[in-house]
């Protein structure tokens, strides 16, 4: 048989998946010695480039882009990056790693052989076996449109938040946006900044303020190390994977998404879509709750800073509450699809994960994987780039880094026959 890659089948550590985790991990191990294969479905860090709109940019400050040595070195560390710029930064990310890497194949099931006590990677191009895999795939892979999309006439044009480009790619008319987080909040925006009528559907999505106090929310945060808090130590536990990301931009130098600002501009805002029926989008009754549960996460963290100011004894501006600007008349639960002159929907209610590839026992009843820290109870098979693999940043640029190098020590020990920690992990990892 033959292999795209050195005419190899068999490697010490197989990485599925080419974006910023599986090539961290790649970095890391190359620093070892260790032998690998890194197989990407598409192109490398690929995501980046095709499931971003236009006006996209992070919402995290450039200084915490740091990749395994690959850190942010421009001249704007507090502002932060364009599509543009973030593919020009790991475009050069791919070329500093220059991971043993093969692209465009798509590994279809990975199983262990226990008679060989090695994985079986069955990919469209062949058979590959490694003694250790790691899934480095993220978590973000099915992208979710409801059932009830299925009931919207066919004129109306419909795109999930991944296929979004820009106002021009929509047909004439208004806009209904449902979701509220990340993404459904900047593509509002987006409309809204356009000149185009937009409805949004919100939901329980959290915000949080920009700046505060003189500085950048994410400076003082860094400083209070909630970004070292292990998911271990979060009041919530695992159950903070679950959460919804915090609305926030660094469009135009970074700056708050006030949802009831919008609305005073005329954006119509409504509770959470619940359904579609003789030609009327429907909503459940709680706008306000949303957008009220919305500003008290905003307000807490800012007097969470308040406290650690306090404590420290910093000179700082002095504090604030945020009151709101507006507030709705009603709660409007049916909205005329025709009557609104709605001519296209978009889905920015998130992905979910696919993992029916991996034959494993390391899955949950809702199918996401049980780890700590990315190492599961199936000795030598780990996971790496999900949201709070291990703390806040282990599925962004600024932890990433962190979560590679436990990973690689934990293989790099397995691979030199030493007990690699998993099996002590065992009795929590059940109990989890």
């Amino acid at each position: 048989m033959s292999h795209p890659y050195g005419g190899r089948s068999h490697y010490s550590v197989v990485i599925v998946g080419g974006g910023q985790a599986g090539l961290s991990l790649s970095h890391c191990l190359q620093q070892r010695g260790i032998d690998h294969l890194v197989i990407e479905k598409r192109s490398l860090v690929h995501t980046w480039r095709t499931q971003r709109w236009d006006s996209f940019c992070l919402v995290t400050p450039n200084w915490q882009c740091q990749l395994p040595g690959w850190g942010y070195i421009g001249s704007d560390p507090h502002g932060f990056m364009v599509k543009d710029q973030i593919n020009e930064w790991l475009a050069g990310f791919v070329e500093h790693v220059k991971a043993p890497a093969i692209e465009g194949v798509t590994v279809e099931r990975v199983a262990r052989d226990g008679e060989r006590e090695r994985f079986d990677v069955q990919t469209d191009a062949g058979l590959y076996t490694a003694d250790q895999v790691v899934v480095a795939s993220g978590g973000y892979h099915r992208p979710i449109v409801p059932r009830l999309a299925e009931k919207l006439p066919a004129g109306v044009a419909q795109f999930h938040s991944a296929q979004y480009r820009n106002p021009a790619q929509l047909p004439e008319g208004a806009v209904l946006v449902v979701g509220c987080g990340q993404s459904g909040a900047q593509i509002a925006e987006d409309l809204h900044l356009a000149g185009r009528k937009v409805h949004l559907a919100t939901g329980n999505a959290p915000r949080c303020a920009r700046f505060y106090r003189g500085r950048e929310v994410v400076d003082w945060l860094a400083d209070m190390k909630y970004y070292d808090m292990p998911v271990t130590e979060h009041p919530l536990r695992e159950g903070v994977r679950d959460n919804t990301n915090h609305y926030v931009t660094g469009r135009d130098g970074g700056r708050d998404i006030d949802l009831r600002r919008f609305a005073l501009e005329g954006m119509e805002l409504y509770g959470l879509l619940s359904g579609f029926d003789e030609g009327s989008f429907e909503f459940q009754p709680n706008l306000r709750d949303n957008l009220d549960q919305a500003d008290g996460t905003y307000n807490r963290i800012n007097a969470s800073i308040d406290r650690h100011i306090a404590a420290q004894g910093i000179a700082a501006p002095p504090p604030s509450v945020y009151t709101p600007v507006w507030e709705p008349r009603e709660e409007r639960t049916r909205l005329d699809l025709a009557a609104a002159g709605i001519a296209s929907v978009v889905w920015c209610i998130g992905f979910s994960p696919d993992f029916a590839w991996v034959d494993a026992p390391v899955f949950n009843g809702r199918g996401a994987p049980v780890h700590l820290r990315g190492v599961t109870n199936e000795p030598g098979l780990y996971f790496l780039g999900l949201p709070w693999l291990h703390t806040w940043g282990s599925g962004r640029f600024s932890g990433v880094a962190r979560d590679a190098e436990f990973l690689a020590q934990a293989i790099a020990r397995r691979k030199e026959g030493l007990r690699d920690g998993s099996s002590e992990a065992v009795p929590e990892l059940r109990a989890a």
